[in-house]
This record gives structure tokens, sequence and C-alpha cells, in this order.
């Protein structure tokens, strides 16, 4: 009925290998059942308190572009990090309207707190980095640090 050994996503997942013919014979035992549906529920739950930010991530040859939809988002419930190779960006999108559940027709659309973290395919310069928005599309424009540039040091006589 089981293998004696379970392969790696079986014991991850929890997860039982069987043949067609024991089909009828595996039975998930009760208590192992409830615990992968509250661990499930608690995962959703997680992650549900925070939107992904949905991104254009792009590079030209001197810069790397990201671009994003922040429609109605206020300028200080927007915060951007910039490392030499991360960018993060946090905000909330709140409501003005308060509608009841019952009297939505279709609902798609994203309010709340959001993020997103993307590492960058190149090292930037974040002291040069720029942010400007218009009419609700944010754009950063990171210079990308020139590897090859070589600085010449003059030495100074004492």
């Amino acid at each position: 009925m089981f293998k004696n050994k379970r392969s790696f996503f079986e014991r991850i997942t929890g997860s039982v290998s069987f043949d067609d013919k024991d089909f009828d014979e595996v039975q998930m035992p009760v208590e192992q059942e409830t615990s992968n549906k509250d661990a499930a529920s608690d995962w959703l739950k997680d992650n549900a308190e925070e939107g992904e930010l949905a991104v254009d991530l792009f590079q030209t040859s001197s810069e790397i572009v990201i671009r994003a939809m922040i429609s109605g988002v206020k300028p200080e419930d927007l915060n951007i990090s910039i490392t030499r190779e991360m960018v993060t960006i946090k905000g909330r999108r709140d409501e003005t309207e308060r509608v009841a559940e019952s009297d939505y027709f279709q609902k798609e659309l994203y309010w709340g707190a959001f993020s997103r973290t993307l590492l960058l395919p190149s090292e930037v310069e974040p002291d040069e980095c720029e942010a400007t928005e218009k009419h609700g599309l944010l754009t950063l424009r990171l210079p990308k640090i020139d590897k090859q540039r070589v600085q010449k040091l003059k030495i100074k006589s004492l």
C-alpha cells in the first residue's frame, strides 16, 4: 500500500503515494487532515494582509527603470527604499467611500496595504535615483554603476 520510503515531495507536502489498485484503501488520518487545513488557512491569513504591487522592470544602457501603477495612493502613504541591489516599494491605497459588501456587483480593485521588493539585475547608485509620478504611474530611474569605469588617483606629495 504505502512505499517504505517517502519522497522529498511527499515529506514536505504530507502527500501520500499509492497505486491505482490501492486507491480505495488509502485514508488520511483525521488529525493530520485538520492540521493541514489549519496550516493552509493560517498561511492564507498571513499573506492576505498585504497586496503585491504589479511592476514593470527593464533596463536601458545606463539605467534600470521600474514602473508601477499607484493611482489613488497619496505621496505620504508611499515609501520607497533603495540599496545597490534591491528596491522595496510599500504603500497604502484607502477607499474614500464605504460601500456595503452586499451592494457590490463586481469588486476587482485592491484597497489596503501593498508592497513589492525587487532584486535588481545589476547594481545601482542609490544616491542618484529619482522617482516621478504622472497620472498614477510611478517611474523609478536607477542609474547603473559603471564597473568598467576607471578612476585615476592623483598622489599628493606631503
